[in-house]
């Protein structure tokens, strides 16, 4: 007999607090349909009605009932009109992190929500308008009921041709930048009708065709060819799968050959994800084991005591340029995946990510993603869709990296600390170098916030003893005056 607690209709989710990608700070409340209810989840996202449109927002909280002295009426909640996800993309440690930012910076937590995800996943809503029954009758019977009415009839006419256009490019197709006023009149009179739908995602998994070997091939099979026998010998010495696309093409056999032997039950067939990896094509360095000089084994035994004991603790690397920072930085990442913990790097620049995302590559393997704006959107939500599923432990990326899904932080590495680049200029509004020690903070990690020339804000807190301060005073013998990355 199951004796596992049941969820009272009490305490089951009715409402959701949600947060909206717009320039308001304040939260909405909406009612979960009884259909969403057992798989609504926070972080997750939704359609919700929003003034006349759709939106996609974001759950931030799930509650029984409505909370004591509220203002709002129960008529007049509506309903969520979708349920977006069942796994939410937003973990808890970046919904807490992205909410500290909207309250420190002052930014709508939606937008901040929205800035975490990577480009692409967010859903949007697409205008449509089409005209109705009224709207063609008004056609029909060649007559206008306003002035201006050539326009109208015009636009009355594009519709009944086509049926349904998306605003924007229904009001490019009246030579007009924008719905123009007019339009607006056809719709207040109930001649065309506006409709929201949500677009579909624009970036996704990307999946491929591919086969593996159920038998062998047997003198019980009939007429059997070369061409088949060819496909078989191929995949056999290749572990028995392989995309269809590259077995055709090594096997130097048409496709058709693949359907006839899955017919046959010698092949199944089956799709499988295919990572776009930004670094695919990329010529790998050696992963040397550089011998560090004193001052660096100092500074990574530090470093490594705090990541080894599970503490928050801010430090400052001040080394000279050469000094051989990002060596340390390298064992820092290792002493965190030693004890089962994450490891993130943030640089200011993109500039800075190609040479040193091939050098942490040639570390840390497919355990390393790449966070930055010069990926394509499906690399960079397959980047991101690796950190949330834990197959990839270490990011290193620009500035928005800080809201990465890393599992289990251990440490945090900002480099060259001081940059500007840091700060983000439009909203939402945030600094991720000070993001990213808030959420050390909240993950018990350490931080390693290096520079050859510090921000007068972290000199200041290692003077004053808030962060450990850490020096690589000299640069390493026949190092060049620009530190490799």
């Amino acid at each position: 007999m199951n004796t596992a607690p049941q969820q009272s209709n009490e305490t089951a989710p009715q409402y959701a607090q949600v947060a909206v990608p717009v320039h308001l700070r304040k939260l909405f409340t909406y009612r979960l349909p009884p259909a969403m209810r057992a798989a609504a989840r926070v972080g997750s996202r939704v359609m919700v009605q929003l003034g006349p449109k759709p939106t996609a927002a974001y759950i931030v909280d799930l509650l029984p009932r409505l909370r004591a002295g509220t203002s709002l009426v129960e008529s007049e909640i509506k309903d969520i009109q979708e349920l977006l996800d069942v796994d939410p993309p937003l973990t808890a440690e970046v919904l807490e992190l992205s909410r500290w930012v909207a309250d420190y910076y002052s930014a709508p937590w939606g937008e901040v929500l929205r800035a975490a995800l990577p480009a692409g996943i967010n859903a949007t809503v697409e205008q449509a308008i089409s005209i109705t029954q009224k709207g063609r009758e008004l056609f029909q019977s060649q007559t206008s009921a306003a002035a201006d009415g050539s326009k109208k009839l015009r636009a009355l006419s594009l519709l009944a041709d086509v049926g349904e256009f998306e605003v924007g490019a229904f009001a490019l197709r009246l030579g007009a930048a924008r719905m123009p006023g007019w339009l607006r009149e056809l719709e207040n009179e109930g001649f065309v009708v506006r409709s929201y739908r949500t677009s579909s995602l624009q970036t996704r998994a990307k999946r491929r065709k591919a086969v593996r070997l159920l038998r062998p091939l047997s003198i019980e099979d009939e007429r059997v060819s070369k061409a088949q026998l060819r496909l078989v010998e191929t995949l056999s010495a290749n572990e028995s799968t392989m995309p269809v696309g590259d077995l055709t093409k090594v096997a130097a056999v048409s496709e058709s050959v693949v359907r006839t032997l899955v017919k046959r039950g010698v092949l199944e067939e089956f799709d499988e994800e295919v990572r776009r990896d930004p670094l695919g094509t990329a010529e790998l360095p050696a992963a040397e084991d550089l011998e560090l000089t004193s001052a660096q084994d100092e500074a990574r035994l530090k470093i490594e005591t705090q990541i080894h004991a599970g503490n928050f603790k801010p430090m400052l690397l001040h080394g000279v340029t050469g000094s051989g920072k990002t060596e340390v930085y390298i064992r820092a990442m290792r002493a965190a995946l030693a004890v089962d913990r994450g490891a993130m790097m943030l640089v200011p620049e993109i500039a800075l990510t190609p040479i040193l995302s091939r050098r942490l590559r040639a570390h840390f393997g497919g355990e390393i993603a790449i966070f930055h704006s010069s990926l394509s959107k499906g690399e960079r939500f397959d980047e991101w869709a690796r950190l949330r599923s834990g197959e990839a432990r270490v990011v290193l990326g620009t500035r928005s990296a800080v809201f990465a899904p890393v599992k289990k932080l251990g440490v945090i590495i900002v480099d060259e600390e001081q940059d500007a680049s840091y700060r983000q200029e439009e909203s939402p509004f945030y600094h991720a170098r000070d993001s990213a020690i808030v959420r050390a903070q909240k993950e018990s990690a350490v931080v390693v916030l290096g520079s050859a020339t510090p921000s007068l804000e972290s000199f200041h807190n290692a003077l004053a003893g808030k962060y450990e301060y850490l020096q690589l005073p000299e640069r390493i013998a026949n190092r060049p005056s620009r530190e490799p990355r």
